[in-house]
C-alpha cells in the first residue's frame, strides 16, 4: 500500500495511505451489484403495477436517474463514500488532505465518462498504475485521490522494536513481564520522550529494575531501551 505525503496550510504534515487498486475495484463491483439488485426490485415493482401510457418514460426516469446519479449523489452526501466504498472502508479526499467541494465531486464524476464508462475501467487502471497518488483521470482534473481508511499497523505500534544486526541482549530477566506490560512500558516511554519528561523516564526505568531485580549502570532512557529491545529478542527466539 503506497502513500503520499500532505503539506497543510498550518505546514503540518500528514501521511494518507493510497486506496489499493484491488480495493477499489472491489469497491466498484459492490456498487454495482447494488445497482443491479435496485433495478431488479424496481423491475419487479413495475410489473406489478399498471401505469398506463406513460410506463416507460416513467420507468427510465425511475431507473435511470439512480444509476447515472448513484456516485454523485453518494459522494456528497456522505463525505466522498459510496457504499461500495464504505464497505472498502474508501474514501475520496483533496490532494491536501481536505475534503473536496461540490465542484470536486462535479468533475470526478463527469470525467467517469471518459475513464470507467468508454473504456470499461482500463483507463482508470491504467491511471491510478501509473499516477502514483492513486488518481484516475477524474482525479487528476479534481484535484482528488482515494485513499483507506483501514487502520495500518506498523512496528511502532506493537511492543517490538527494531533490532540491529548482530544484536546481544543484556537482561534476560525481561521476561518476568507480559506482552501488555511491555506495551504499556513502550508507550510511556516513547510519549515521555517526545515530551521530554526525564522524571517519568527515571521512575518508569526505578520500577522496572526493581521487577526485574537487576540494577544498571546506564540512563534510565539508555537501561529502558535496552530491556525494550531485549524483550523483543527473546520473545522472537521462542
Amino acid at each position: 500500500m503506497d502513500n503520499f505525503q500532505i503539506e497543510t496550510a498550518q505546514n503540518a504534515t500528514i501521511f494518507q495511505n493510497i486506496a489499493a487498486i484491488s480495493d477499489r475495484i472491489l469497491a466498484f463491483i459492490l456498487d454495482v451489484l447494488i445497482l443491479g439488485l435496485y433495478v431488479i426490485l424496481i423491475s419487479i415493482f413495475f410489473s406489478e403495477v399498471q401505469i398506463g401510457e406513460d410506463y416507460y418514460f416513467v420507468f427510465v426516469i425511475t431507473v435511470g436517474l439512480p444509476i447515472i446519479f448513484y456516485h454523485l449523489l453518494w459522494e456528497v452526501l456522505w463525505n466522498g463514500k459510496s457504499p461500495g466504498k464504505a464497505v472498502m472502508q474508501l474514501r475520496v479526499i483533496k490532494l491536501d488532505g481536505s475534503k473536496p467541494a461540490f465542484s470536486n465531486y462535479l468533475l470526478r464524476w463527469v470525467m467517469r465518462l471518459v475513464d470507467i464508462s468508454v473504456t470499461s475501467g482500463a483507463l482508470a487502471i491504467v491511471s491510478i498504475l501509473l499516477n502514483g497518488k492513486g488518481q484516475r483521470i477524474g482525479d487528476i482534473a479534481a484535484g482528488t485521490t482515494v485513499i483507506t481508511e483501514k487502520k495500518t499497523i506498523t512496528l511502532s505500534d506493537t511492543v517490538f522494536m527494531e533490532l540491529p544486526n548482530e544484536y546481544q541482549p543484556k537482561y534476560p530477566q525481561v521476561l518476568v513481564f507480559k506482552d501488555e506490560e511491555m506495551q504499556t512500558m513502550k508507550s510511556i516511554f516513547v510519549k515521555a520522550k517526545m515530551e521530554r519528561n526525564h522524571h517519568i523516564i527515571l521512575k518508569l526505568s526505578s520500577k522496572a529494575a526493581k521487577v526485574m531485580e537487576v540494577q544498571f549502570e546506564e540512563t534510565p532512557i539508555q537501561f529502558i531501551d535496552t530491556i525494550l529491545k531485549d524483550y523483543t529478542f527473546y520473545t522472537q527466539q521462542q
